[in-house]
């Protein structure tokens, strides 16, 4: 695993309501986030910022993108070292602080999945390895706010 990745996003503004920007007011946040080759997502901000609440917002996009990315490489460690994982589901929260100076930050995430495992599967293994699976994690390690995980394994039938 060595090299430059490289992604190419397009965010397109779809807001303009006819009179662009002339006040704070006259604009929708709607927009467009776009790659090659993948079906676009419905973007905004978050509704407390004047944003369409059926729409993504980045704040819904940067947890999401911490969950998804810990949960890639937490299936791939687990395949990697014989446990079975047979469902995946986690209920991530973030928290962000508004600052005057700033406009805002978030100052944690944390990660619940709830991980069935196959019968007989090494839960304690199962557990451990959300703590490699962390460590390794793409998003995680270019974040400045803590990012936790409370897993919970279960074994199902």
């Amino acid at each position: 695993m060595n090299g430059e990745h490289r992604y190419l996003v397009r965010v397109e503004w779809t807001g303009n309501t006819g009179s662009g920007t002339s006040d704070y007011k006259s604009y929708s946040r709607n927009h467009q986030i776009q790659a090659e080759g993948k079906p676009d997502i419905a973007g905004s901000s978050d509704p407390a910022f004047r944003g369409d609440q059926t729409r993504w917002n980045p704040e819904d996009l940067l947890v999401g993108s911490l969950s998804a990315c810990h949960k890639l490489w937490y299936l791939h460690l687990c395949a990697v070292e014989g446990v079975r994982v047979l469902s995946y589901r986690d209920e991530a929260e973030g928290l962000m602080a508004e600052d005057p100076e700033r406009g805002g930050a978030f100052t944690r995430v944390v990660l619940r999945p709830v991980v069935g495992v196959a019968p007989g599967s090494d839960t304690a293994l199962a557990v451990a390895l959300h703590e490699r699976a962390h460590h390794f994690c793409f998003i995680a390690n270019s974040v400045n706010f803590p990012v936790l995980c409370e897993p919970r394994i279960v074994e199902e039938g």
